[in-house]
C-alpha cells in the first residue's frame, strides 16, 4: 500500500487546527455565563472602525444586538469544530463552519481589508487552512467519519 502524502499532510493540518479551535473555545467558556465579556470586545472594535465601514455596520446591526447569542454560539462552535476536526468527523462541513467563524471574526474586528490581516497568524493562515480542509478534507487518514 502506498503512503498517501497529501492525505497525511491534510490529516495533520486537520488535527492541529482542531486542537487550535478546542483551545480557542476553552478560552471563551466564561462567555456562557457572562456575555458582557464579548460585548466589551465588540464595543472596542466598534470604536476602532469607521461607522460607515462594513465592520461598523456589521457590529451595529448584527454582532452587538445579538451579542448574548453569539457569546454562547462562538465557544460552542469552536469546541464542536475543534473536536470534530481532531476526530476527523465530517471534516469538510466543520472546516467550512470554522472558515465562516474566522471570517466573521475578521469582518467584525475590521481587520479583513488591512495589511495586518496578511501578517496575523489568526488571519490568512487559519482561513487558508480551513478552506483547504473544506475543499480537500474527504477520506483522510485517521478519520472517524469519512
Amino acid at each position: 500500500m502506498a503512503f498517501d502524502r497529501q492525505g497525511t499532510g491534510l490529516s495533520l493540518l486537520r488535527i492541529l487546527l482542531g486542537v487550535f479551535f478546542v483551545f480557542q473555545g476553552l478560552s471563551k467558556l466564561r462567555w456562557f455565563l457572562d456575555s458582557s465579556l464579548l460585548m466589551e470586545q465588540l464595543r472596542g472594535w466598534e470604536h476602532g472602525v469607521a461607522a460607515a465601514s462594513m465592520a461598523g455596520r456589521y457590529l451595529r446591526k448584527v454582532a452587538i444586538p445579538y451579542a448574548a447569542i453569539f457569546a454562547r454560539l462562538v465557544p460552542a462552535g469552536e469546541l464542536a469544530t475543534g473536536f470534530a476536526l481532531v476526530g476527523g468527523f465530517w471534516t469538510r462541513l466543520f472546516a467550512s463552519v470554522a472558515f465562516l467563524m474566522v471570517l466573521n471574526f475578521h469582518v467584525a474586528s475590521g481587520t479583513l481589508a488591512t495589511y495586518g490581516f496578511l501578517t496575523n497568524g489568526y488571519g490568512l493562515p487559519v482561513l487558508g487552512a480551513t478552506l483547504a480542509l473544506a475543499v480537500g478534507g474527504t477520506r483522510l487518514p485517521w478519520s472517524l467519519g469519512r
